[in-house]
């Protein structure tokens, strides 16, 4: 083999590895949450607290009519509120065809959210879980907690029924099966799925973990 074939044999070669190193970054390159899941948290997904620096993003995936997802909750706002300001509370959608009520209720969230009460439905919802949980249409009682929250009905139940609404609950639903979850309460700690038993003691933790690192 001459000199001039070796050469070029080389020349080809390296350039092959760069074509294949930056289809290679460019397939793990696109939107992720703090080195998880692609669309893990999304622009529009809805954040119960932010922490200025970025560092520490915990993520649940509920379903605001699942018992395990009601029993974790006081856990969790015990978190947010210790640790306001130090992560980022991000919370995705994520009924199950097992709750009768499951879809509904986060519709009735989604559409609270978009006159800016998201949080305050969130609550009503968890709050009053042992209410209205396993229960047969339970759409009049997510239209009073509504009404208790003052908002436009006129507009919330126009949201309620409007297609864009489910869609956003369906989105975080095909994020989470994208991202493994398979089960509800999931969450994630910086991109991580958070695979022990969701108490407040084992995500503090985790938590702390993070932060640490």
């Amino acid at each position: 083999m001459s000199t001039n074939l070796k050469f070029t044999i080389g020349v080809v070669v390296a350039v092959l590895a760069v074509v294949v190193g930056a289809v290679i970054f460019a397939s793990n390159s696109g939107p992720r949450a703090a080195g998880g899941p692609a669309n893990l948290v999304r622009p529009e997904s809805h954040r119960l607290g932010t922490a200025a620096d970025g560092k520490v993003t915990v993520v649940e995936f509920l379903d605001f009519e699942c018992p395990a997802c009601g029993a974790a909750y006081p856990g969790v706002e015990k978190l947010r509120a210790e640790y306001a300001g130090k992560i980022t509370y991000v919370v995705r959608h994520f009924p199950l065809e097992m709750h009768p009520n499951a879809q509904t209720a986060s519709l009735a969230a989604q559409a609270a959210g978009n006159q800016g009460r998201f949080e305050q439905m969130y609550r009503k919802l968890y709050d009053n879980q042992q209410t209205w949980g396993n229960q047969p249409n339970q759409a009049p009682t997510f239209e009073g907690y509504a009404q208790e929250l003052g908002l436009d009905m006129t507009r919330f139940r126009a949201d309620l029924a409007a297609p864009e609404t489910a869609q956003a609950v369906e989105t975080d639903r095909q994020d989470g099966i994208a991202a493994g979850v398979t089960g509800t309460p999931t969450f994630f700690v910086n991109g991580k799925q958070f695979e022990q038993t969701p108490t407040y003691d084992n995500l503090k933790a985790a938590i702390d973990a993070a932060l640490a690192g």
